[in-house]
């Protein structure tokens, strides 16, 4: 109930102090004049973190069809959607059992680590592909967008081909976190 009336308290007081002191307050010459336009700049300037200065310059602003054209429907595909987000989510929690499992049970078996391995891949490459989705759209940038997945699938395959080489040719990835984790 106290913090209920708290407030409006305190309105009540700033208010009525900040009208008599109105009231009772000669103006001086200084007071009257207007801030310059480099006073108000550095007032506002103040509240805002960043600069004017955009990162990238915009993207090209082409609207196709008229007002009156009903707004584009993409075809449906089933890697789209809720079999997408499902596959995401399926992902996501199958790395936390493989995650636990090798140090739990203290044995190092080299299926276990390939399948993590594996997983731990396919989720980092759907994660930023949903970064890349997001931020990149097709409508506004194909030739971007086309690359930058291109550039995906090509670094996806290069550490792909890492991490075999690490679970063959050396001791694996849960043995050298346990290296780590000891060290």
């Amino acid at each position: 109930m106290a913090s209920i009336i708290r407030p409006a308290l305190l309105r009540q007081s700033v208010l009525a102090t900040s009208t008599r002191r109105a009231a009772t307050t000669t103006f001086s010459r200084h007071q009257l004049i207007r801030p310059t336009i480099a006073q108000d700049a550095i007032l506002v300037a103040a509240f805002h973190a960043s600069s004017r200065r955009s990162l990238l310059p915009p993207g090209p602003q082409v609207i196709k069809g008229s007002v009156n054209d009903p707004a584009p429907v993409p075809d449906p595909h089933p890697t789209h959607g809720s079999y997408h987000w499902t596959f995401e989510r399926l992902v996501a929690v199958g790395i936390i059992p493989l995650t636990v499992a090798p140090f739990a049970g203290s044995s190092l078996n080299p299926g276990l680590d390939a399948i993590l391995c594996s997983l731990l891949l396919v989720h980092c490459h759907l994660g930023f592909q949903s970064v890349l989705i997001d931020y990149i759209p097709i409508s506004r940038f194909p030739k971007s967008r086309k690359a930058s997945m291109w550039l995906l699938n090509a670094v996806t395959a290069l550490v792909g081909v890492g991490l075999y080489e690490f679970e063959t040719n050396d001791v694996g990835v849960t043995e050298a976190v346990k290296r780590v984790w000891k060290a």
